[in-house]
């Protein structure tokens, strides 16, 4: 082993309170020194007679401006915004329904979809073509053809299209075809993305993340209105819990808890939450009659052979039940608000 010598050169390192400052002087002939090394505090120097340490500039962090409120943030009791999203008014006094499958499949699909929507009434249809599975072996959605195709299919029938947006390059491909671009719960703090539907026109269906508290669900929102984007519809779609009774535990107080602090729309959607077909139409009436907005859920010509999440999808006799059941309900729900 070659013995330590003491250098004749020095490495000189230096802290200060924006950068630290490190530099060579010399070259020392030890091979374990004459390179710059990092340390948490100042190094003082000996048998220097001088040091020049060189300038380095530091580039200043643009932050954005903080308002002194949130954009979120609901001003006075009666502050509510309205999202549009085709001929649907998310936020305005009657509750938008959107349904439609998982997944687009196939034309014959999203065609039979399409016509039991419309003669329904049912302004938007719901329908991924990127799909965020939890196995990368699982169908993962249809892709640009599948944008394209939603996109011919609401021009068709006069529907609004809400389909999952999963990366920022996919923004620009959807923009054309769909109506409003929906961030899926496993993207809700994907920042990236959040600020770049901040430069979109189109509207943005935000939903609750898996384990999201309420406080990192509305800074989610927040990051889409901070870069330029105002039109956030927020949705309830379940959070994880220790139970596999259901697939996720409604968290159905969350919808009056965010319409006391925000004037964003607020929906909530009962297959997701539930997992259980039965159980997604007594959901549906309880979002509800706990006055969401917006109610969407799954629905599919053949529930059983959905390619993704069939135990969750509405049959078309569920989903024409589900109407009926709702409109009974929105006139008990006008009855009682007419007695205050």
């Amino acid at each position: 082993m070659t013995p330590h010598h003491p250098a004749t050169d020095h490495t000189v390192v230096t802290a200060g309170d924006t950068a630290r400052h490190c530099a060579t002087i010399g070259a020392s002939t030890d091979p374990l020194l004459g390179h710059a090394i990092a340390v948490d505090a100042p190094v003082i120097l000996t048998n220097v007679s001088s040091v020049s340490v060189p300038t380095c500039s530091v580039k200043p962090v643009t932050a954005l401006q903080k308002p002194a409120q949130p954009l979120h943030h609901k001003q006075h009791p009666h502050h509510q915004s309205v999202v549009t999203v085709g001929k649907a008014h998310f936020g305005a006094s009657e509750t938008v329904l959107v349904a439609g499958p998982c997944a687009a499949e196939s034309e014959a699909q999203l065609l039979a979809v399409a016509k039991h929507l419309k003669s329904l009434g049912v302004k938007c249809l719901r329908a991924g073509a990127f799909k965020p599975r939890t196995s990368p072996y699982a169908f993962q959605g249809m892709g640009a053809e599948g944008v394209e195709l939603l996109g011919r299919i609401g021009r068709e029938f006069d529907l609004a299209i809400i389909s999952e947006v999963m990366a920022v390059e996919q923004i620009a491909l959807m923009e054309p075809h769909v109506d409003c671009l929906q961030v899926g719960s496993r993207n809700m703090q994907n920042f990236d993305l959040l600020k770049a539907l901040g430069k979109t026109t189109r509207p943005v269906l935000l939903k609750r993340g898996l384990a999201a508290t309420i406080d990192e669900f509305l800074n989610a929102a927040e990051y889409i209105m901070a870069h330029g984007n105002p039109n956030v519809i927020l949705c309830e779609r379940g959070i994880r819990s220790f139970d596999a009774a259901t697939r996720n535990v409604l968290d159905i107080a969350a919808v009056p808890l965010l319409q006391s602090r925000t004037h964003l729309p607020v929906v909530v959607d009962p297959s997701h939450a539930t997992g259980v077909r039965h159980l997604v139409i007594p959901a549906a009436r309880a979002a509800m009659a706990v006055g969401a907005h917006g109610i969407m859920v799954e629905a599919h010509p053949m529930p059983e052979k959905s390619v993704s999440d069939a135990d969750q999808a509405l049959s078309f006799d569920d989903l024409t039940q589900l109407v009926g059941e709702l409109a009974h309900l929105a006139v008990a729900m006008q009855q009682i608000q007419n007695t205050h």
